[in-house]
């Protein structure tokens, strides 16, 4: 949350070791969302209601300046229950000390038919018709649930007769974000602004599945129901924040710059033991913001502003051939962590592959997994070889493939972290999502942000996301190199390259 001034990030933490347990809401202050300060604890289990877990919610800030923190703790009998929290001194600009009104707490307790062991991480909530309204994820059986609540006081919680949204055989929804987007422009908005103007986004984090879907939508005020577009699907087959390792998100509305943060977890792809060899474990990936695209059909995402102010040696490509076969370095740039935005010009669409008729355009994952970036295809595949060896025995490619159906171009981005790393017990999938965007101008832009052992990238300014955590063994330090590279049959130009060496955060461990 922003908060006078100063921005709050509070996580699911364990001080006591990089394995999952003792969970408490860390808490980290910035005044730029790039440079932190480490605050002691937020909230902890201290009280029959949070005294087995103290697990996530949300930040609401009330009329007045008066942050609210609702979070899900764990009783003693394993229920998990909705709380409150709200600072001890509201003139301590960090906030440092929460309390938790014993008296009150928990504020809403699963009820009958409720599954009491699937019933988490309230939102942020949002204020209509005179009462506040939030979500508490959940599931009935197989069905994914976003429980409705209202509240007048925002301590006394009643349950709509009916869910916000639900849908069948997707499972729990963790971790569920409810908010509106404008219908063009990047300007974000609060949480409580309804209107014509206006769409809807349900995200929801699939347990089945560990990763974050969304739909666009309306939300029928009337009703208090929340209906995705046609354009959209619930579940597996939907529409994801991010085709890699991201999970668990959170946006929240910046008032200082009228823009709505995305916040997504990156945990680990290596081993439990690698993990506490390293003592520690998850990483955030850098906040973005969130907009409409003009389609209505999706979300575009972007790094903050902020980012750039670390970057810091430049390096230019422009107007550069990639033949077949070709990979060029990227030269005079530290390549272990370095911010890299290409735009590649495909000089003719005449000989792409024809996308056959026993892919799917649902699993883009597979499709990455069956071609790589090495198999030869018309346009693609061709892109970045990031964090690579100096004789290219390691490298994490980012890359575009096109294909042709009857109707239109079908493009694909992969991160394939294959042959990420020599180390192995890794998990090194082939990341994919496929890419709506038109070639009329026969461009695609590629963004990418290294930094040692993610590699988090952006194609088509941000309408396909993948992040993979790779753990190269050579490709480290000084060592780790950066190509542009072009595995098709046709001539692909590297337009303009812009490449930045990566200065470390100010206080970031």
């Amino acid at each position: 949350m922003y908060y006078n001034g100063i921005y709050h990030f509070f996580y699911q933490y364990n001080p006591k070791g990089a394995v999952w347990g003792n969970i408490v809401w860390a808490h980290s202050v910035s005044k730029d969302m790039i440079n932190w300060k480490a605050l002691e604890p937020a909230i902890y289990p201290s009280h029959r209601f949070d005294r087995k877990g103290a697990w996530s919610g949300s930040a609401t800030i009330l009329p007045g300046n008066k942050p609210v923190i609702l979070y899900t703790g764990v009783d003693p009998s394993d229920r998990q229950v909705q709380n409150y929290a709200v600072p001890a001194n509201l003139s301590d600009p960090y906030l440092r000390k929460w309390i938790k009104p014993a008296g009150l707490n928990p504020v809403v307790d699963p009820e009958a038919g409720v599954n009491a062991s699937a019933f988490r991480d309230p939102t942020t909530a949002w204020w209509l018709s005179g009462h506040w309204r939030m979500v508490v994820g959940s599931k009935r059986n197989h069905r994914g649930m976003a429980y409705l609540y209202r509240s007048r006081d925002f301590i006394h919680w009643i349950k709509a007769k009916h869910p916000l949204h639900s849908a069948p055989h997707t499972g729990m929804w963790e971790c569920p974000d409810f908010y509106p987007v404008l219908l063009s422009g990047k300007q974000g908005l609060d949480t409580s602004v309804v209107g014509k103007q206006v769409k809807h986004v349900l995200k929801v984090s699939l347990d089945v599945t560990r990763y974050d879907y969304y739909t666009v939508g309306t939300y029928l005020t009337d009703e208090d129901r929340y209906v995705p577009d046609n354009t959209s699907v619930d579940g597996w087959a939907g529409i994801r924040y991010d085709y890699g390792n991201f999970y668990a998100s959170k946006t929240f509305f910046d008032p200082a710059k009228k823009r709505r943060i995305l916040w997504g977890w990156v945990n680990e792809s290596d081993t439990t033991s690698d993990d506490v060899r390293k003592g520690w474990a998850g990483i955030q990936a850098i906040p973005r913001i969130v907009w409409l695209d003009p389609s209505q059909r999706q979300l575009m995402q972007w790094p903050i502003q902020e980012l750039e102010t670390l970057r810091g040696t430049n390096v230019k490509m422009n107007h550069q051939m990639l033949k077949t076969g070709d990979h060029i370095e990227v030269k005079g740039i530290s390549a272990a962590q370095a911010d890299v935005d290409v735009t590649f010009y495909i000089p003719s669409l005449d000989k792409v592959e024809a996308f056959n008729l026993g892919w799917s355009l649902t699993d883009a994952q597979l499709l990455c997994a069956k071609k790589g970036s090495k198999v030869q295809g018309g346009i693609g595949p061709f892109g970045l070889l990031a964090l690579a060896s100096e004789n290219i025995e390691e490298y994490t490619p980012v890359f575009f493939r096109i294909f042709k159906s009857s109707q239109k171009h079908i493009v694909l981005l992969c991160s394939d972290a294959r042959s990420s790393s020599l180390k192995d017990g890794l998990y090194k999938p082939s990341f994919a999502g496929f890419v709506d965007v038109d070639l009329t101008d026969k461009k695609l832009s590629l963004r990418s942000l290294i930094d040692h052992s993610v590699v988090e990238s952006f194609g088509a300014g941000g309408k396909t996301c993948i992040t993979s955590r790779v753990y190269p063994t050579l490709a480290v330090l000084e060592n780790a190199h950066l190509y542009a590279f072009n595995n098709g049959t046709e001539t692909i130009i590297v337009e303009n390259l812009n490449a930045w060496s990566m200065k470390k955060p100010l206080g970031m461990n």
